[in-house]
């Protein structure tokens, strides 16, 4: 499986090409956990650190427990209470873990470009958790699996994106990646969670819900994100939820067949109504879940790949 690529910083710089290899590597490693043989030695002998500027539990128990299905050594570190709080820099930790020789180095950071900058500057691979509200391509990843193997292909579908749009790193990554994939992604939400000069990213913008929703195949809900807001986006939760929250009557707009989707974690009877999300026939939410171990198994695979053919000597085949 050719993957050209030291780290995976984004989806702008993958190929629908490397997508559909990132994607299908995941859902083998998505069967064989459901088959029960969910152990792999693809990174024996390599070590993962997981640096979590911000708190996360899904994603960083994700990437936790796919680094040791596939044999790492993994230590995630508590940057709450490192030196950085010390007043150490992004760059003085760099060289720190430099000095430790790690393989795969997993980060997520408040601010955006903080990632870019510090695979500049490591002697490993990296991979994005999320920066700011710039990218998370590994969520994206999972969503788009997700999709796959619930419509079977990942093409020609009408997508909904809905909610606070404005905040959202995984809608972002989701827009570049839905696109790339020749699908029709629609945006709903009010105007003050629409970002500036999002018409040139080839979507279409919807401000109510029932008008974006008619005919889609994919429904995908975003958490109100209040700690990047600065001010008052929305009236309310109740006013928003009237408005903006899925339940079945707005759901009934979209296809019969149509998904539901919610990267987590849900606010319910804010952005979706808690008997919708937990609807087996409707939801995929908790699939989500589970693809996201997956996408992050695969994606440190393929990097793992490439690391070891770039260290290997010239005429040696890895």
């Amino acid at each position: 499986m050719p993957f050209a690529h030291d780290h995976l910083l984004g989806i702008e710089h993958l190929s629908p090409g490397d997508i559909t290899t990132l994607l299908d590597l995941a859902g083998q490693y998505a069967d064989m956990g459901r088959g029960g043989a969910k152990h792999s030695d693809a990174l024996a002998g390599l070590t993962q650190i997981n640096m979590f500027f911000e708190t996360s539990t899904r994603t960083q128990a994700s990437f936790e427990l796919a680094g040791k299905r596939l044999g790492a050594d993994v230590m995630s570190m508590s940057m709450q209470a490192s030196s950085i709080k010390k007043g150490e820099t992004l760059i003085d930790t760099t060289m720190t873990l430099n000095a430790m020789h790690p393989d795969l180095l997993v980060v997520r950071h408040p601010h955006s470009g903080a990632v870019d900058l510090l695979a500049q500057k490591v002697n490993c691979a990296v991979i994005n958790a999320g920066d700011g509200r710039h990218e998370h391509p590994t969520q994206a990843l999972l969503d788009a699996l997700t999709i796959r193997r619930a419509k079977g292909r990942l093409h020609r579908l009408n997508i909904a994106i809905c909610g606070d749009i404005a905040h959202s790193r995984v809608a972002r990554s989701n827009i570049i990646l839905l696109g790339k994939m020749e699908n029709r992604i629609r945006l709903i939400g009010p105007p003050t969670l629409m970002p500036a000069g999002i018409g040139e990213f080839g979507v279409e913008v919807y401000e109510n819900m029932q008008e974006g929703l008619k005919g889609v195949d994919v429904v995908m809900m975003l958490r109100l994100q209040r700690e990047r807001m600065d001010g008052g986006f929305i009236p309310s939760e109740r006013e928003y939820y009237h408005r903006y929250g899925l339940d079945a009557e707005k759901l009934a707009y979209a296809a019969p067949d149509a998904i539901v989707m919610h990267p987590g974690p849900m606010n319910r009877g804010v952005e979706i109504d808690g008997e919708l999300a937990d609807d087996i026939n409707r939801s995929v939410i908790r699939e989500q879940v589970e693809m996201g171990v997956a996408v992050r198994m695969a994606a440190m695979d393929l990097l793992a790949r490439r690391l070891r053919e770039r260290q290997s000597p010239p005429g040696v085949m890895v």
